[in-house]
């Protein structure tokens, strides 16, 4: 299948990048590092021009084609930000900053996509412009709506934008895609539970808020089990109950909070009119206050139907119509790529990642042997989208 013969011999260079990004992993917008060596590498390359401090600490680069007659812009994003977590992978380029780690592949994005780069910009067989995006704080800051915000789509007449992230589970090197929702919207909630505290013998001269707390943490499990449809995807989990500091005493607060997942602007609605009305039945019952902080995070993100079709057609082009799924069910994991999509029509595809650990797993890491595949999928994207053409009278 026609993996593009080069990415073979640029191969170590790019796993020598991933492995260097991965032992210095750097987490939301204090991407530092990250988008110093980006910028360098765009720079050595041969980019037209190279933007930084977009969205606060994203990298753009731009590469032109030989020729414009198209004037068209296609946008590709990687992310850039690692985890707070603590690594047991146990690889030779583990991090070295205790408490980060690239857990989620952020590191293989964007060595894919520098090597991306420097390909089209040795080659430059394509008639346009190419935007290659480097964004920080995907994991839960927003970075791909503060590079939105910052003007990344008209700055750079993008009209188009593409995503990939890696996918354990999913042969190596295979893609995986999906018109429609392909991740669902990401919400937070903190309830607060404010009762009378009392000795712990005189239960009947408090009002417990642990008591209510776990009838709170009951009650809000109902909301998907009996008021969502159930042919509608929907995910409430409580992650956090904080309350008491004693044996002897009942705790005056309590603190529940957790996520909400959904894949439909409906289901999101009713999820969250949902737990406020069980909260203030709680309250009323108990004799309480409750306080609901619910968060609307990242949006769902949602393929477009054209784009989704062309990127197949792309993928196929380079591991074969078998290694390419284009009817893979959405998961209600999050992407702030998300932000993009609203903006301009555009897809998020998943490249095989093999069978290793999961998504943020201390003992995951990215899986090198995808790199050429996802390196010649950006690059035949490019070709594609904006096909060279023949000088007049040539």
């Amino acid at each position: 299948m026609p993996i593009i013969n080069r990415f073979a011999d640029l191969q170590d260079d790019i796993v020598a990048w991933r492995h260097d990004l991965h032992r210095h992993p750097e987490i939301m917008y204090e991407v530092h590092r990250t988008a110093a060596t980006v910028a360098e590498r765009l720079g050595q390359f041969g980019a037209d021009e190279v933007v930084t401090g977009l969205g606060r600490t994203g990298v753009v680069g731009v590469i032109r084609g030989r020729s414009n007659r198209s004037g068209r812009v296609i946008g590709l994003r990687a992310d850039m930000d690692a985890l707070p977590m603590t690594e047991t992978s146990g690889v030779a380029w583990s991090s070295e900053t205790s408490g980060r780690m690239h857990a989620c592949g952020h590191d293989g994005h964007t060595a894919m996509l520098l090597g991306a780069a420097r390909y089209l910009a040795e080659t430059r067989n394509f008639d346009g412009t190419a935007v290659v995006i480097f964004q920080p704080a995907e994991e839960g800051g927003g970075g791909g709506k503060a590079m939105v915000e910052d003007g990344l789509m008209d700055r750079f007449g993008i009209e188009e934008v593409y995503g990939m992230h890696n996918m354990p589970g999913i042969p190596v090197g295979d893609f995986a895609m999906r018109p429609g929702p392909m991740l669902a919207a990401t919400d937070e909630f903190r309830i607060t539970v404010r009762g009378v505290g009392a000795h712990a013998a005189q239960p009947h001269a408090a009002v417990d808020p642990i008591l209510i707390g776990t009838a709170l943490v009951q009650a809000l499990q109902s909301i998907v089990s009996r008021s969502v449809n159930p042919v509608d995807a929907a995910v409430v989990s409580v992650t956090r109950f904080h309350a008491g500091e004693a044996t002897n005493v009942i705790a005056e607060t309590a603190e529940v909070a957790g996520t909400v997942r959904t894949l439909k602007p409906e289901t999101r609605d009713l999820v969250e009119k949902r737990m406020g009305e069980i909260v203030a039945g709680l309250a009323a019952a108990h004799g309480a206050r409750l306080d609901l902080d619910y968060n609307r995070n990242y949006p769902v993100t949602r393929n477009h139907a054209r784009q989704v079709e062309f990127a197949a057609t792309v993928a196929a082009e380079i591991v074969g119509d078998s290694r390419v799924d284009t009817d893979v069910p959405p998961l209600m994991g999050g992407e702030d790529f998300a932000y993009m999509l609203e903006e301009r029509p555009g897809a998020m595809v998943f490249i095989g990642n093999g069978n290793t650990a999961g998504l943020h797993n201390p003992a995951y890491d990215f899986n090198d042997e995808a790199i050429a595949a996802g390196c010649s999928y950006w690059v035949r994207l490019i070709e594609r989208a904006l096909p060279a053409t023949k000088a007049s009278g040539s």
